[in-house]
């Protein structure tokens, strides 16, 4: 199930971007709590903006499993960039293989999009089977982008577009 955030997910976001194995191939990690406020202003800036929208995975019971959503909107060209991350618990459970269609369908049908890519840390093998999965394709990398922790990072460049 995908849900709106609410305010008492702080607890759960806090927990998995403060994970150091959550957080190696994600953009942020948190210290405190107080500074996981910024990720929650993170989702409500998009909803507000109309820059994206990121929900909270979760069991039909509500049990939080992680996060996912659409960022990066232009609506001028069609296009969002899709991001996610789960609690370590509940990897290679096939969750994300339930939510991605979710967020793609959604992505396509309600905000029009035509195309959705997602941008994937080069070393990040696990993401990158899981987009071959979901049959997004790769289209390239792009070598040396980024700096993260004082390296020059890479990254691999997946889309999925609407009708194909």
């Amino acid at each position: 199930m995908l849900r709106q955030f609410v305010e008492s997910d702080i607890e759960n976001v806090f927990k998995g971007l403060s994970d150091p194995n959550i957080i190696q191939y994600y953009g942020v990690s948190y210290h405190t709590l107080a500074e996981t406020q910024a990720q929650m202003r993170f989702f409500a800036d998009l909803l507000e903006y109309e820059t994206g929208i990121w929900w909270a995975v979760c069991s039909l019971d509500n049990t939080f499993y992680g996060a996912g959503g659409l960022n990066s909107l232009s609506k001028e060209h069609k296009k969002a960039e899709i991001g996610f991350w789960l609690f370590t618990d509940y990897w290679g459970q096939g969750i994300m293989g339930e939510a991605m269609p979710l967020i793609c369908h959604y992505g396509f049908e309600h905000l029009g999009l035509h195309r959705i890519e997602g941008l994937v840390e080069t070393d990040n093998l696990n993401c990158k089977n899981a987009m071959k999965k979901l049959n997004f394709i790769h289209e390239g990398t792009m070598k040396d982008c980024e700096i993260k922790n004082g390296k020059f990072i890479s990254l691999d460049i997946y889309a999925k577009f609407k009708n194909r």
